[in-house]
């Protein structure tokens, strides 16, 4: 019987250094979109924090945990759990679905991380509008992403896993062109 190779969606790309910044892959043990059943908010907030630690970011823009396990806006009505599997109990306050293999993940770190994002991104990210939680839904170059604010100089970009090579080239080349701007 043939043996599957499970790979990341970044595997074998090169992780960046350029210019103070740096981008590399994060690759969480486990992404689950969480979406609750009508009426179910506050139970389901309950649940969340009962179980993990966090609660559901029912407010747009949202994000609560640090980077062990991370529950973000998603969309209306839906979160993202990052890092854990789902604690059981939740199933019955919200639809659960693992979506671990179908997302990119990529962190862009250090001083100046707005600007190579402004270049991508039709979305005001300097730290006084996109504060440290803040999470988008938003476009990236031509692709649909979702962007949070992990601390003051850290970001999480997540984009479709088939959309993997190119935003790391789109990170890379706007990346490169704040460098050499100074």
């Amino acid at each position: 019987m043939a043996e599957l190779l499970v790979k990341t969606a970044c595997d074998g790309f090169e992780m960046l250094n350029i210019g103070g910044l740096s981008l590399r892959e994060a690759a969480p043990q486990a992404l689950t979109t969480i979406a609750p059943f009508k009426g179910q908010h506050e139970a389901l907030d309950k649940a969340m924090q009962a179980a993990h630690g966090i609660g559901f970011p029912g407010l747009k823009g949202t994000s609560f945990g640090q980077d062990a396990v991370r529950s973000i806006w998603f969309g209306r009505e839906m979160a993202l759990l990052i890092g854990v599997e789902p604690d059981a109990s939740l199933a019955q306050y919200a639809a659960l679905t693992d979506q671990t293999a179908g997302w990119a993940v990529l962190e862009l770190e250090g001083p100046g991380c707005e600007d190579v994002l402004a270049r991508l991104c039709p979305v005001d990210l300097r730290l006084a509008q996109f504060g440290i939680g803040a999470a988008v839904r938003t476009e990236a170059k031509h692709m649909m992403a979702s962007i949070c604010r992990l601390y003051k100089d850290r970001f999480q970009i997540m984009v479709f896993r088939s959309m993997a090579r190119t935003v790391h080239h789109d990170l890379k080349t706007a990346m490169e062109a704040r460098a050499a701007r100074g």
